[in-house]
């Protein structure tokens, strides 16, 4: 049976691919999830429609993070906590502590959407990129400082 994917699958392909696969995995796995439609010529139209609704949508969402990424770049935040011997931190200064100290600033941000490589463990001032969109990144100052 073909199929044509309304979404990337890692084993078959991209979005808008027509693929040939088993009758039972079209119609038991890929149909009911909503991963792909049967290739019918109203079906490719339909995709065709879907595809510049989703386009639209796209575009919509970067300008929003290109605008939020403007006004992050410009914001900075302060994390105090609590230290020990040669200002090592109790603890360390994680994605969740970052998104609460925006969020006392009035920027919500997801907390998944904070790219920490690691933990933050020492006193000082650091550079952390927020992935807003898969095509737009901004980055927020941190300064951690002794409680």
């Amino acid at each position: 049976m073909k199929v044509i994917l309304r979404q990337d699958y890692e084993k078959l392909g991209k979005a808008g691919d027509i693929v040939q696969v088993k009758d039972g995995f079209a119609r038991n796995f890929l149909i009911p999830r909503e991963i792909a439609y049967e290739a019918t010529p109203g079906n490719i139209r339909r995709f065709e429609e879907e595809k510049k609704r989703m386009v639209l949508q796209f575009e919509r969402e970067k300008k929003k993070a290109e605008q939020l990424a403007k006004e992050l770049e410009k914001t900075s935040c302060t994390i105090s906590m609590a230290v020990g011997e040669e200002d090592r931190l109790f603890g360390s200064v994680t994605s969740q502590d970052i998104a609460d100290a925006l969020k006392e600033k009035g920027i919500e941000i997801d907390r998944r959407k904070i790219v920490l490589e690691e933990p933050i463990k020492s006193l000082g001032i650091y550079s952390v990129p927020i992935r807003l969109h898969p095509e737009v990144t901004a980055s927020v100052k941190v300064w951690v400082v002794k409680k």
